[in-house]
C-alpha cells in the first residue's frame, strides 16, 4: 500500500489513475509521495518516508527542489499538460494588448443609466480605445517549449510574422514548429525586430529580470510585452517606467505584482494561464502516472532534479540508487550485488548535473546486507529495492 498526500484539490480524473494499492488524502501521515498544485512546500517538513513530489503543472517554484535533491526525493512536473490552456490565454493577451478591450469594457460600464443616449455616447467615446490589428505584425517568441511552439504556430496562423528564439530547442519541439517561423539568432534580434514579444522560459538566475531597462532600450518604440511565465522574468520597475515613456505600449502579465497593479497600459491577469478544467485534468493525470510508475517500477520521467531513466516494468527485483554524480559508483554497486552470486540482468545509469540515478535488475533476492553495503558507499543518498 502506497500513501499519497494531496495538497490543494487534485482533479478526480488524476486520482482515478491510482488503484486500490494507493491511499490518498489531505491528512496522510508518512507519505510515500505528494501530489501538489500551487501550495507552497518551502516551510513544510520532508519526512523520511517521502520518495517523490509531483507538481500538477510546469513550474516548481513552490517546491524546495534543492532540499529534495539532497534528501533523494524525486521532483516531477507535468510539461505540456497545460500548454493549450496557456496558449489560448496568450492569444487573448495579444488581442487585449492591441485593442484596449479591458479599459473599453470598464468605460462602457460607466454608461449605465444613460438610457437612449447610450448608443450616441458609445459612438462618441469609442475613438479613445482604438488599436492595431495583429495581421502582418511581428511577434517574437522567446522560449520554444511546449507552450512557446503552440503560441508561435497559432500566431503564424493568425497572419503574424513570428520570430522564435530558443538556444535549447529540443528535437521534438523543432518537429512541431511551423516551417514559416523565423529563426532568431538572439533575443536582441527579437527586441529590434518585433512589435510584440512573449516570453515562455523558466525562471532561473540567468533569466530573472531578462526584460529590463537595458533590453527594452533596444526594442521598437511602442512594443507590446506579454508575460505568461513568471513575474520575475520582467523587472517590474523598469516595465512601469517604459510604459510611462511610451517605449512599451502595453504589458500583459499573468503574474501580477504590487508595482504593476493599477498602472494604465498594464493588464494584470490573476494567474489564469492553466485555469481550465481540461488543463487541471491533464496535469493531474500526468502527475499521478509519473508518481505511480516511479513508486511501482522506479522509473523517472519529467523530473526537474534527476535524470529520466526507464527500465520498463519490474520483473524480478530492481535496485534503485539515487546518488551523487561521482566516478566509479557503478563498479561499487555491481560489485556489492555480484559478490552474492546474483546476476545483474539489466542496468541503467544516468546523471543530471550533480546527481545521478541507477537501476539494477537482479536475477535473485537482494539481501539487506547488499542494500546496506550500497548505502555505505560515499555519495549514495538513497537505496530502494522494488520486488
Amino acid at each position: 500500500m502506497y500513501n499519497i498526500l494531496t495538497l490543494n484539490k487534485i482533479s478526480k480524473i488524476g486520482l482515478d489513475q491510482l488503484d486500490s494499492n494507493y491511499k490518498y488524502g489531505e491528512d496522510i501521515q508518512n507519505p510515500d509521495a505528494v501530489l501538489v498544485r500551487s501550495a507552497s512546500m518551502h516551510e513544510a517538513p520532508l519526512p523520511e518516508s517521502l520518495l517523490a513530489i509531483a507538481r500538477a503543472g510546469a513550474g516548481v517554484n513552490n517546491i524546495p527542489v534543492d532540499a529534495c535533491s539532497e534528501a533523494g526525493i524525486v521532483v516531477f512536473n507535468t510539461p505540456g499538460a497545460n500548454a493549450n490552456a496557456v496558449k489560448e490565454l496568450v492569444l487573448a493577451g495579444l488581442l487585449l494588448s492591441s485593442r484596449k478591450i479591458a479599459p473599453a469594457i470598464e468605460w462602457a460600464k460607466g454608461l449605465k443609466g444613460e438610457g437612449d443616449a447610450v448608443g450616441k455616447l458609445v459612438e462618441k467615446g469609442k475613438g479613445q480605445f482604438g488599436g492595431p490589428e495583429l495581421l502582418g505584425k511581428k511577434l517574437g517568441v522567446i522560449g520554444l517549449g511546449a507552450i512557446g511552439v503552440l503560441v508561435a504556430n497559432a500566431a503564424e496562423a493568425l497572419g503574424m510574422t513570428v520570430y522564435g528564439f530558443d538556444p535549447y530547442l529540443s528535437i521534438d519541439a523543432a518537429w512541431g514548429l511551423s516551417k514559416d517561423i523565423v529563426h532568431a539568432k538572439s533575443t536582441k534580434e527579437i527586441f529590434e525586430s518585433c512589435d510584440y514579444i512573449t516570453i515562455h522560459v523558466p525562471l532561473t538566475p540567468d533569466t530573472k529580470g531578462m526584460i529590463n531597462a537595458e533590453s527594452l532600450a533596444t526594442a521598437k518604440d511602442g512594443v507590446r510585452i506579454l508575460n505568461f511565465s513568471r513575474a520575475d522574468l520582467v523587472n517590474s520597475a523598469d516595465i512601469v517606467a517604459a510604459i510611462g515613456t511610451g517605449k512599451v505600449a502595453s504589458y500583459v502579465v499573468d503574474f501580477p505584482t504590487d508595482e504593476v497593479l493599477g498602472v494604465d497600459g498594464i493588464i494584470a491577469i490573476p494567474h489564469l494561464g492553466a485555469s481550465t478544467p481540461e488543463s487541471e485534468d491533464n496535469c493531474a493525470k500526468m502527475a499521478a502516472a509519473e508518481v505511480r510508475d516511479f513508486l511501482e517500477n522506479g522509473n523517472i520521467l519529467n523530473s526537474v532534479n534527476f535524470p529520466n531513466v526507464n527500465g520498463g516494468k519490474v520483473s524480478g527485483e530492481r535496485v534503485c540508487v539515487i546518488h551523487k554524480n561521482m566516478p566509479n559508483m557503478l563498479t561499487k554497486f555491481t560489485g556489492a550485488i555480484s559478490e552474492t552470486g546474483i546476476n545483474i540482468e539489466n542496468m541503467q545509469s544516468k546523471s543530471k548535473k550533480d546527481y545521478a540515478y541507477t537501476q539494477l535488475d537482479a536475477a535473485g533476492t537482494v539481501t539487506d546486507e547488499v542494500v546496506n553495503t550500497i548505502k555505505a558507499v560515499e555519495g549514495v543518498i538513497r537505496v530502494r529495492v522494488i520486488k
